[in-house]
């Protein structure tokens, strides 16, 4: 397979995988594992093609999030806002400096964790998901900050491929009595700096490694990541406001449970 086409369909694993519960990084790791995808540059390259995605929240909620920034010096309500996503992204911030090259390293590299993962967190969102306590917070821009806080401490279970970013928040959101499409509209949020932050960090440290040629695959993967990126964030809310999590939980579960079959019957 080309890498140009590796990286389209890299690409739309990320953007379509990136704002669901269902992990990202742990579904690129199984897919470039499928494909024989066995150069280093390609765990580089599923990093830095994240932002693609997130840059698509940016878009889609372009004029809350200007309205936050120019409101800072005098609106109260924006500096909660911006002060809430600061303190929920610090612990994640702090873990994933201290731990990224043992991460890189060890767990991208067994997708036998990856898919336990998967199965486990599938069966905790589907439970989390019927078993909730009843919301009190259902706006995403005005949570109390010691949730902000509790949020941003599950966060830090995605640093595991398979757990999902957005699972990990959203189920810690939701145990603590933010709505449904509150706790999913906060992970959006929560994404924007983790993601820009994950991003720099391994463009400075693969700087040397990204020749001409990475950029260009990057390139491709980033557009098709934004533009299907687009398209999850566009529709959803509705969908969760109406279905769920429990549907992405049942495809974890699918998912993982067909990889170890993969792994343990090809032993």
């Amino acid at each position: 397979m080309p890498d140009w086409l590796s990286a389209i369909i890299l690409g739309l694993v990320e953007g379509l995988t990136e704002f669901i519960p269902v992990s990202s990084t742990g579904h690129l790791l199984l897919a470039k594992t499928a494909m024989g995808l066995k150069d280093p540059s390609w765990d580089t390259f599923i990093v830095l093609i994240q932002l693609g995605a997130i840059l698509a929240v940016v878009a889609l909620y372009f004029q809350k999030l200007w309205r936050v920034l120019i409101g800072l010096p005098t609106r109260p309500e924006a500096r909660r806002f911006a002060l809430s996503v600061i303190i929920a992204v610090i612990p994640a911030f702090v873990a994933g400096l201290f731990l990224h090259d043992v991460i890189k390293t060890f767990l991208f590299e067994s997708p036998l964790i990856i898919c336990w993962s998967l199965v486990i967190g599938g069966v905790i969102l589907l439970f989390i998901d019927k078993k909730a306590p009843p919301a009190v917070d259902h706006d995403a821009m005005a949570l109390p900050l010691h949730k902000a806080l509790i949020v941003g401490l599950f966060q830090c279970l995605s640093l595991v491929p398979g757990v999902s970013r957005s699972g990990s928040t959203i189920v810690g959101s939701m145990l603590f009595g933010i709505e449904r499409r509150a706790a999913a509209e906060f992970s959006f949020f929560m994404a924007i700096p983790i993601m820009v932050g994950a991003f720099a960090l391994d463009v400075y440290k693969n700087r040397e490694a990204l020749d001409a040629g990475h950029v260009g695959i990057v390139a491709i993967g980033f557009v098709v990541s934004f533009l299907s990126g687009l398209v999850v964030v566009k529709y959803m809310l509705d969908f969760v406001g109406k279905r769920g999590f429990a549907p992405f939980a049942w495809w974890r579960i699918a998912v993982g449970l067909g990889g170890l079959a993969v792994l343990y019957l090809g032993h």
